[in-house]
């Protein structure tokens, strides 16, 4: 067995992409929504000058924290990603008008998708990690925005940039620098080897 039967690890997120990464990885894992108010957070942090890197730690361990409330003897993995573009934090958008928005604002410019990871234990923090990838736009046409928003539908309100490149969004970028499993919101390589590490998979 590749995973050790205990800790029972969980996921405090209901990203589909980050599941499909951990289940890609073959590990045993439950799934636990944390909520916790990410607005008032990221609102918070830029009130106070931190940044993209602090704030998205603050926000995942926030989510480790409140799952591991209910499952002190669980291994609990809290993660959060930013979307940053030239100074400015982009949220998942609410509607299609607004990915849209999202769209025609990073076309043609690069940003950074500052992913972080918490994994909490015991009521401790035990481990974290933030990755970084970054993404260039190119500088597609009106054209093919439309028939993009039209393909993929409601399934980019998922993600903070309103692209998946699960989807079509491949097609969006001329550049991208950093690992799949870092831009879909979860570091994979760095994870396992922090459970390598605390004995939750087999070295």
């Amino acid at each position: 067995m590749i995973q050790a039967a205990t800790p029972v690890v969980i996921l405090a997120s209901a990203s589909k992409a980050r599941r499909a990464v951990l289940e890609g990885a073959g590990l045993r894992f439950e799934t636990r929504i944390a909520g916790v108010d990410e607005a008032a957070i990221k609102e918070a942090a830029q009130a106070e000058g931190i940044s993209p890197d602090e704030a998205a730690l603050i926000l995942a361990d926030a989510k480790a924290e409140r799952a591991a409330r209910s499952a002190p003897d669980a291994l609990v993995i809290g993660a959060d990603q930013l979307l940053v573009c030239d100074g400015a934090w982009y949220d998942k958008p609410p509607d299609m008008a607004a990915a849209r928005t999202h769209l025609q604002r990073l076309r043609g410019r690069r940003h950074e998708l500052v992913t972080a990871l918490v994994c909490h234990r015991g009521g401790q923090r035990i481990w974290q990690h933030v990755a970084k990838p970054r993404l260039t736009m190119r500088d597609f046409s009106d054209a093919f925005l439309e028939a993009y928003l039209a393909a993929e539908g409601e399934a980019l309100l998922s993600s903070v940039g309103a692209y998946r490149l699960e989807g079509h969004g491949a097609q969006l970028f001329d550049r991208i620098e950093g690992d799949q499993p870092a831009i879909l919101g979860l570091p994979l390589l760095p994870l396992l080897g922090f459970l390598r590490q605390h004995g939750v998979l087999l070295r």
